[in-house]
């Protein structure tokens, strides 16, 4: 059976696996602390190192395997032509070569695409949007990213940037987000902007569970912690999760307007909050987006976890990758010595 190593690069933690080329195994899946911290090269070490093992791994349960290639999903902007990460303010990389560098110390041919799109392109390849031909995607965590799928094929745009929808502008005057504008949703929505929320209206003066929390630990103060305290109904947790389901809304609203999809599927940590979550943001949805748009599409929760980036990395690998040689997976201790 051919494979195909997908490896998702994320700020906090880095997900491996090698994937069959009909996506009907996930082999060796493993999840890594990224540690941005100790600089790119150290990072691509470790990614290699921990690629090799699961290559390894693959090479001992499934002798008769080969090997395809590796598809890397990174946080961007980033040119998939040249495989080059132009920037990504959590890594620290500027103008990294991230696919010739994996390419070399692996051997195989590589791809590079944004993280977020490979984690909707899973979804749709394997997960919760599969069997559709239009689909939008939201990855919710330490930052909002996206993907758009139209006619089965994932739209990178002019400049590989199509996508971006966590800076959507939902208030002009709003918010200032990381990227520099006023208003994103990113600035609203994502993990941290949930936290900071919450410990805003606490710093008001607000009467919450959370304050145990705040008093104890500041920096306890997270969405999980307020997912959790919304589940358990305290009330400013309740309206914390409840506003940032209006901004999501919001968004997606626009995207469905625009996309006219069949499916909108969210994935991420702040998918944690559940039906909490989503039934008032499929009402926010309603209200804003056109009836007929609305009536066609789904919103859900994805369903491939901290996997889907890696479905997508291997997805978008058949896409981009120029040729498609089988390989044999050589042994650890030869051709894959660090």
């Amino acid at each position: 059976m051919e494979y195909i190593l997908g490896i998702d690069i994320g700020g906090t933690n880095t997900v491996i696996g090698a994937v069959a080329a009909d996506g009907s195994v996930l082999h060796g899946l493993r999840a890594e602390p990224t540690q941005a911290e100790a600089g790119p090269d150290q990072v691509i070490d470790r990614i290699l190192q921990h690629s090799r093992q699961v290559l390894s791994t693959l090479r001992e349960g499934a002798p008769e395997a080969t090997i395809l290639g590796v598809g890397i999903g990174s946080p961007g902007p980033l040119d998939t032509t040249t495989g080059t990460v132009l920037v990504t303010p959590n890594l620290g990389w500027v103008d990294m070569p991230l696919r010739q560098r994996i390419a070399d110390g692996l051997q195989l041919t590589a791809t590079l695409d944004n993280d977020a799109n490979c984690a909707i392109l899973g979804e749709w390849w394997q997960g919760a949007a599969q069997g559709t031909q239009y689909a939008v995607g939201l990855t919710l965590g330490t930052g909002i990213g996206g993907g758009i799928i139209l006619n089965g094929q994932l739209l990178h745009g002019a400049s590989d940037c199509a996508g971006e929808v966590g800076h959507i502008t939902i208030d002009a005057q709003g918010r200032r987000c990381a990227c520099g504008n006023d208003g994103c949703v990113e600035a609203y929505a994502s993990g941290p902007a949930i936290a900071r929320r919450a410990r805003e209206a606490l710093a008001s003066g607000a009467i919450s569970s959370l304050r145990e929390l705040v008093e104890s630990d500041p920096g306890a103060i997270s969405a999980q912690a307020v997912y959790q305290a919304a589940t358990e109904g305290d009330q400013l947790a309740v309206e914390v999760v409840r506003d940032t389901a209006k901004y999501l809304g919001a968004a997606v609203a626009n995207l469905i307007n625009i996309f006219n999809p069949e499916i909108v599927v969210l994935c991420g940590g702040v998918t944690q909050a559940g039906d909490g979550l989503l039934q008032p943001l499929r009402r926010e949805v309603a209200q804003r987006a056109f009836k007929p748009a609305v009536a066609a599409c789904r919103i859900v929760p994805g369903t491939l976890g901290h996997a889907a980036g890696v479905y997508g990395a291997a997805a978008s690998f058949q896409q981009l990758a120029p040729e498609r040689v089988s390989h044999p997976i050589p042994s650890i201790g030869r051709e894959y010595d660090a």
